[in-house]
């Protein structure tokens, strides 16, 4: 499982980091390190109830020590609100006031805002005011009845339905050797960055200029976003994302707070306000995930063959349709792809995102797919199990084939990958399948603690272009992005991309993929990200598209850079333009003798500096903008096994081996796409061993600080075995994203080798040692 030989360009080599010497030297620059004269430091009140009506509202013992107070009814306040929009006929619009009014309808909706000299103050501050609630009845779980809606608009809670229908599948199924039926639910997670949430704002009164600097992973929606609430031409709302400390989904959201700061502000105007956000106050009131149920229903031939899949699909999206990517986040993603890498004609699945008075949800690695693979890898372990075959078989019998691709899924997205079969079967050979058997074997018959193997494999929509997009047909695609690459007068390159970085090491690969491209040595390449003032256009950090579209608008504004650069170089050297070359910033003639011709330095200086010397029909500067969109996106290929230890008297679990294989198609950095993996797994673990958050009947969150809400850290992680495939995508990088396919196998590795341990189902997530314990009692 080891990779092919080092080549000879950037792209492809693990390379020194361009982020590291200043994030590993305690220089790296986080907005709360950003210190403005005259700051001021804003906390937010937060709703102790999970559902009550505001009566009122007594801030004079508050604003009589601070700078200002803020609240809902205040007229700047409730002249903004966010309306998520989405063209689903189904879709139900609700709106979200950026500080809570007339009622609350999660623990933690930030109620009034205090605006103080320091946080410490901010914070003494909001225990001054005096607010009067009249409790209303909570919904907490998604599949049951309110009492009282969240949204009037909405009497049941429903804000979206769907139905993905292929094929005829009651016949299907009256076909079927072998139908299996089960329900499963998924634990609700945190997103939990080591950087909570954190926001900056600065109003300038004289030009009506908003700046504002955000751990957001969208910077350009942010700004595209801020605009059209606040009523601001977009040139005049600058966005910066500087040093991000992780984001995982939760910071590509625009909340209420951000939006709250900016109006704050802009009442305050030429007062910098800053937010940092804690941890107690992200684990109640950043966006949540996965909390889900499946009714599932699968049809089998009497050979294994997988005959009808049916699914009822409740996705918990709690109190507000997240902004902006609306109630069908979670939902359409689980429809869209729950039947995975798996050959299916036959398929009917309902799925629905319900308001519940619980934080919202919103985007989380992996969105709703390390629910959906669990529930379909559950479900093939059901059957084979009734079948009478191997948990392994099975998936043999119904993963897509290659030569099957492209494959239209049942849902009409079209898979071109194909190496599933290629990525398990590297698994197997890893994990040394026939040796586990005799080991499971000799276990038993011995009587010692009982091991069990678990499979998951998985496809992983990366880098959606435009036609993959639709969704939740949102007013925007997120298809494309831009990348400026010009060459200074010194002969060094400076990229000004449309990515942001929250630990992925972008500068770093993007350097590596504008070097090549270019012709020039990576170390003399300079990325800039994160500042809506630099890079024309990007729309950020998710679905695992930075590599795919970033790279590829890179890739292209580099060879298009390259091309200009070789046509002045051929008029300035007087040579062919066809008969010169660029590389490692020298030029050379067609000729194998290896004198330069001069060096990129040189032309840059003319191009620049010395303009006198450019030849005829040739303009100073050497700078190039491209986008790229790539319509459909890249599906990657991931198989996940490991073999698990049970100690019967505790149900503890001890992971003996984990074995990973994904197909990254053309690989631009391994050092950073093994980190992608490995992060990515070790938090998909996290929540099938640890994380939960868990509401009571009221709507108060039980699990509100890391003392309850639990979470791995190195100790659990077991030592990690990666593996590689290398199938090029149709896009100019042939890469395919990692973001996220890590974290889609671990529920259903885990729950597939308890079951093979001990016989015993474990359908509702976590797996605790007391959950384990139970079920084998």
């Amino acid at each position: 499982m080891s990779r092919s030989e080092q080549p000879v360009g950037a792209v492809g080599r693990t390379v020194t980091r361009k982020e590291d010497r200043r994030l590993l030297t305690g220089n790296g620059n986080y907005v709360s390190d950003l210190e403005l004269p005259r700051m001021r430091h804003v906390a937010f009140l937060r709703s102790p109830y999970g559902h009550a009506e505001i009566l009122g509202a007594d801030v004079t013992a508050a604003r009589a020590h601070v700078d200002a107070v803020f609240t809902g009814d205040m007229p700047e306040m409730s002249s903004v609100e966010l309306r998520a929009l989405s063209a689903l006929p189904t879709y139900i619009e609700t709106a979200q006031p950026i500080l809570a009014r007339g009622k609350v309808r999660f623990a933690g909706e930030a109620v009034a805002a205090v605006v103080a000299s320091d946080r410490y103050k901010a914070e003494d501050a909001i225990e001054l005011i005096r607010m009067d609630y009249k409790p209303l009845p909570a919904t907490v779980v998604a599949w049951e009845k309110p009492q009282v809606p969240v949204h009037e608009g909405a009497p049941d809670n429903v804000l979206l339905e769907r139905e993905f229908v292929s094929g005829d599948v009651d016949a299907a199924f009256a076909e079927s050797a072998v139908v299996v039926e089960r329900e499963l639910t998924t634990n609700r997670h945190a997103g939990n960055p080591m950087e909570c949430r954190a926001t900056v704002a600065l109003w300038d009164k004289a030009d009506d200029k908003l700046t504002l600097w955000s751990g957001t992973q969208v910077p350009h929606l942010v700004r595209n976003m801020l605009a059209e609430l606040l009523g601001l031409a977009e040139g005049n709302v600058r966005v910066i994302a500087p040093d991000v400390g992780g984001g995982f989904g939760t910071k590509a959201v625009l909340y209420a707070e951000d939006v709250a700061i900016c109006v704050m502000a802009r009442e305050m105007r030429g007062t910098p306000l800053k937010w940092v956000e804690d941890r107690a106050e992200h684990l109640q009131a950043a966006a949540h995930a996965r909390d889900h149920r499946y009714l599932m229903k699968v049809g089998f031939s009497s050979e294994g063959k997988i005959t009808a899949v049916q699914a009822d699909v409740t996705c918990n999206i709690g109190a507000y349709s997240v902004y902006p990517w609306t109630a069908g986040i979670e939902p359409l993603m689980a429809g869209g792809l729950l039947t995975g890498p798996y050959m299916v004609d036959n398929y009917r699945c309902v799925t629905r995102g319900v308001t519940t008075n619980t934080a919202y949800a919103g985007p989380y690695r992996g969105v709703a797919r390390p629910a959906t693979v669990f529930a379909m890898e559950s479900m093939l372990n059901a059957g084979a199990d009734k079948l009478g075959i191997s948990d392994l078989d099975i998936r043999r019998l119904n993963l897509i084939p290659e030569d099957a691709v492209p494959y239209r899924m049942p849902s009409r997205l079209v898979d071109d990958s194909g190496w599933y079969g290629r990525a398990l079967e590297l698994c197997v050979e890893a994990v040394g399948y026939d040796d586990f058997l005799l080991e499971q074997k000799r276990r038993a018959e011995h009587g010692e603690a009982p091991i069990g193997i678990g499979f998951a494999c998985y496809n992983e929509l990366t880098g959606l272009g435009r036609a993959a997009a639709a969704g939740p047909r949102m007013p925007f695609r997120t298809g494309h992005d831009a990348c400026t690459v010009r060459v200074e007068a010194d002969g060094t390159v400076t990229v000004l991309s449309g990515v942001t970085s929250q630990g992925q090491a972008l500068e770093t690969t993007m350097a590596q993929v504008v070097a090549d491209a270019v012709g020039v040595p990576y170390e003399d390449v300079n990325v800039r990200i994160g500042d809506t003032n630099e890079a024309l256009w990007g729309f950020g950090a998710f679905s695992s598209r930075q590599a795919v579209i970033g790279g590829g608008a890179a890739h292209r504004s580099g060879e298009a850079l390259r091309e200009q650069i070789l046509k002045l170089a051929a008029a300035v050297y007087e040579v062919p333009p066809g008969e010169i070359r660029l590389e490692n910033g020298q030029f050379f003639g067609k000729d194998e003798r290896m004198d330069t011709l001069g060096t990129l330095a040189d032309v840059a200086r003319i191009a620049y500096m010395e303009s006198n010397k450019l030849p005829a029909g040739f303009e100073p500067g050497l700078q190039v903008t491209r986008f790229y969109d790539p319509i459909r996106g890249a599906f990657s290929a991931g198989a996940q096994v490991a073999i698990i230890e049970i100690d019967t008297a505790t149900g503890e679990l001890n992971i003996l081996r984990w074995i990973c294989v994904e197909d990254a198609g053309r690989v631009i950095n391994p050092q950073v796409v093994d980190g992608q993996i490995a992060g990515s797994i070790a938090q998909g673990l996290g929540g099938a061993l640890y994380e939960h958050l868990v509401y009571d009947r009221s709507g108060n969150l039980s699990t509100g600080t890391l003392l309850d809400y639990l979470m791995p850290t190195s100790h659990e992680i077991p030592e990690l075995e990666i593996g590689h495939l290398s199938k090029p995508a149709d896009n100019p990088l042939g890469v395919r994203g990692v973001g996220e396919g890590g974290t889609l196998g671990p529920n259903a590795v885990v729950a597939g080798a308890i079951r093979n341990a001990l016989g015993i189902e474990m359908n509702h997530l976590p797996f605790t040692p007391a959950k384990v314990w139970e079920a084998m009692a």
